[in-house]
């Protein structure tokens, strides 16, 4: 590493009066002690003026040859992420220097006294709200990235959270309770991540992907209210919102039902946004059912905000000619349509746009569309398929009219509204199809118990403990895909802040869950064993949530990427690129913990 051969000087007893930004015209006439990096450093004809940074902001200090001459040709020496410390006396700009695009535009720093702590290598990016330094170059020099003004938002928004959900919580009787890291495998959902027991070679600890069984062990214990700002680990693929380690704040609940669970969810969620980043939700919160959002919009996470809705046309098509449509019907799958009225300013290149995006991203069979002009003629390669039936039943459902733009799914239900989904959120954005509130806030409830795997096997939409509700619970000796969990989800603009759901505080409801998912008796046991022999001892009717505590800091803090707001965040290979991690172990090491590397499988093609 190349250094530049500075004399450095030590802090001494000098040590600093205010951040530099939140010096304010208060204390102008004042002598003041900044500290910080420098921003920037310009030369003005023998005038230097450093914009000088720390985590509160930037205020711009001058160095002037007449006020101190050694203080001003130390300043020739400063360049970009020095570290110095400056005394001087806060002067009002003069009226024309005045910078209006800076919170401390109208002051600045006559220096009399400089001190270089610290020299720096040259930044690899500008160190600056805006950058157009790659992901990659920001994540490998992350020291440097953890300095610019979003990050230390979003760092700034995260505590301020924290600090909330926790004042909140304690307010309502919460305590707080840690529960193991190293703990033991359970089925949850994602693979999880393995510690090798050196004590006990050849077993494994598991890091937990939530602390689901243990705060469900904690409402059997009595301990009646819990709550953790919790570690999690999951061992699955990555992706904007997701990270292979994250954070939640998970809390339980004992003798309550759902109205109780969300009454505390409201009051946290609402607190939180308000003390965090000063937004303001109306209470109660808006409340719809899993039903009516995937109807309306095809996904259950909607960003209700958005105006476009999706209609299900599969009744029409169901003794349809049109073979496409039809024989999706007869498979079991829907027809559903996404109507775009007034879509004038949409031109074929944007309908190839979106049946590219739909086919490559989203795995579509294709995008059929059918686009209405002036004179009311029906545009599309689908409309000779079409019956005068048909075409009045769509009409009529989606109120066609000229101008308008209708795009179709024939698929699996799942599949239909996924895309559907993703083409009105792209449409609802780009086209400016938003009601123009700045904040969407809502409850999603009755999600289904269960749902059918790619094998045609039942398996759990959540977890397997969410119980059902009371007067759905026959309906699992009868028709168990029509059961409906006692499930909520707390949705802010399109994203998902967090989920949770009352618990089977019932042995045989809970066995009778795991039987559907295709557990005997004895592997139910083996796998859960400790929790079904504690429902037996005493369980109290119990319910809980866990927020996604990063999602929640990105949403409030306007980041797109949850990598954005923690400060060592994986890529999406689950590389931290700064500390060069994962790495390898010596075999002294392996040795110690009974474990051989064996080579890996290669791929088919490989």
């Amino acid at each position: 590493m190349k250094r530049e051969k500075i004399d450095l000087d030590a802090m001494g007893s000098l040590r600093r009066s205010h951040m530099c930004g939140e010096i304010g015209n208060e204390a102008v006439g004042q002598e003041v002690v900044l500290a910080g990096w420098v921003n920037r450093r310009r030369d003005h004809g023998g005038v230097i003026f450093v914009d000088l940074r720390d985590r509160t902001g930037i205020v711009q200090v001058v160095f002037k040859p007449e006020v101190h001459e050694a203080a001003h040709e130390r300043a020739g020496l400063l360049r970009n992420e020095f570290v110095v410390m400056a005394r001087g006396v806060l002067e009002n700009r003069s009226d024309e220097t005045v910078n209006e695009k800076m919170k401390s535009g109208r002051i600045e720093v006559n220096v009399s006294e400089l001190r270089l702590l610290n020299a720096a290598t040259p930044p690899p990016f500008l160190i600056d709200d805006e950058t157009d330094a790659e992901e990659a170059t920001r994540l490998r020099n992350r020291v440097h990235d953890l300095r610019r003004g979003p990050l230390q938002h979003a760092i700034e928004v995260r505590h301020k959270l924290s600090r909330s959900v926790r004042g909140a919580l304690d307010e309502l009787g919460f305590l707080e309770i840690e529960t193991p890291i190293l703990t033991r495998s359970s089925p949850e959902g994602a693979r999880d991540f393995l510690v090798p027991a050196r004590l006990q070679p050849g077993s494994f600890y598991a890091l937990p992907q939530s602390p689901q069984i243990m705060k469900q062990l904690l409402m059997i214990g009595g301990c009646e209210r819990y709550y953790q700002i919790a570690r999690c680990f999951r061992d699955e693929e990555l992706r904007a919102d997701r990270q292979l380690e994250f954070t939640q704040v998970d809390l339980e609940m004992s003798f309550v039902g759902v109205e109780e669970v969300l009454s505390v969810l409201e009051e946290v969620t609402a607190r939180g946004c308000a003390e965090a980043a000063g937004v303001e939700f109306e209470r109660p919160f808006r409340r719809i059912t899993y039903k009516e959002a995937m109807d309306r919009f095809g996904s259950d996470k909607p960003d209700t905000r958005i105006t476009l809705e999706l209609c299900d046309l599969t009744h029409v098509f169901a003794e349809s000619e049109f073979k496409a449509f039809r024989a999706n019907v007869d498979a079991g799958g829907i027809v559903k349509c996404l109507h775009v009225p007034d879509a004038q300013e949409m031109s074929r290149g944007d309908i190839d746009r979106l049946e590219k995006l739909v086919r490559k991203e989203l795995g579509a069979k294709g995008l059929a569309w059918i686009r209405v002009d002036e004179s009311g003629e029906w545009k599309s390669p689908i409309v000779k398929f079409l019956s005068d039936t048909e075409r009045e039943a769509i009409a009529k459902a989606t109120d066609m009219a000229p101008g308008s733009v209708t795009f179709f799914q024939a698929d699996a239900a799942d599949r239909a509204n996924a895309i559907l989904s993703r083409l009105r959120i792209d449409l609802g954005n780009r086209l400016g199809r938003t009601d123009g509130r700045e904040w969407d806030v809502l409850l999603v409830v009755d999600f289904p118990v269960f749902e059918r795997d790619s094998d045609g096997n039942l398996t759990y939409v959540h977890q397997p403990f969410v119980a059902p509700l009371e007067e759905d619970i026959p309906l699992l000796d009868t028709a168990p895909e029509k059961v409906r969990g006692t499930h909520y989800d707390v949705v802010v603009n399109g994203v998902e802040l967090g989920s949770g759901s009352l618990r089977n505080h019932r042995v045989d409801v809970q066995l009778k869950i795991l039987e559907l998912m295709g557990y005997s008796e004895e592997q139910a046991m083996n796998s859960f064993g400790f929790l079904l022999e504690a429902l037996e001892i005493g369980a109290p009717p119990h319910g809980g949530f866990a927020f996604g505590f990063d999602r929640w800091v990105m949403v409030m803090a306007k980041s797109a990427s949850l990598r954005d707001v923690i400060p060592f965040p994986k890529t999406q290979r689950g590389q931290d690129l700064f500390m060069q991690s994962p790495s390898e172990v010596g075999n002294e090491h392996l040795d110690e913990l009974s474990i051989r590397i064996k080579a890996p499988t290669p791929k088919a093609g490989e």
